[in-house]
């Protein structure tokens, strides 16, 4: 797998174009593991070889005990799928409810057939085709960051939680 670690977070380096979903999860786990405020994700399904690893769960474990003031923020197509498969983010978004933020997309949304993922308003993954690897990258872009979170924000403040993802005290 590619390594990422000469890069820094908020730092000078040229973009990157990414053709495989090795480099794509090593960039996001390169850029979440520097991360220190806020992640955004816009995703279909969370795909388990990018978001479903014991080291990309950890990153984020450690992001919302470590950083008081964190947000994680996941937008996501449908979560009953990632429930029944037993996504290790849905079970660390139930521990972590008050940094770990999940939303359905809106309906109005629903056909917006890109993801991305922006990180403390400087990184960010931008995959044209939700359901493909190739994808752009930059560890320090904050236009394309805020203009990626107006329209995270414009989604998730009119997107619902899924009750399916809350836990059941008995």
């Amino acid at each position: 797998m590619p390594e990422f670690e000469d890069y820094k977070l908020g730092g000078e380096c040229q973009p990157l174009i990414l053709d495989a979903s090795a480099e794509h999860y090593g960039v996001a786990l390169a850029m979440l593991q520097q991360t220190r405020r806020d992640v955004a994700i816009l995703s279909r399904q969370l795909d388990g070889r990018l978001y479903d690893t014991a080291e990309f769960i950890q990153a984020l474990s450690q992001l919302a005990s470590h950083h008081p003031r964190c947000r994680i923020r996941l937008l996501l197509k449908e979560v009953e799928p990632l429930i029944k498969y037993g996504h290790r983010i849905i079970e660390l978004s139930r521990r972590l409810s008050s940094a770990i933020g999940i939303r359905i997309i809106h309906e109005d949304y629903r056909e917006y057939n890109e993801a991305f993922m922006v990180f403390d308003e400087r990184g960010v993954i931008k995959r044209r085709y939700a359901d493909r690897y190739e994808a752009s990258a930059d560890f320090n872009n904050p236009k394309q960051a805020r203009e990626l979170l107006s329209f995270f924000n414009e989604v998730w403040n009119i997107s619902e939680p899924d009750p399916n993802l809350r836990r059941l005290h008995i």
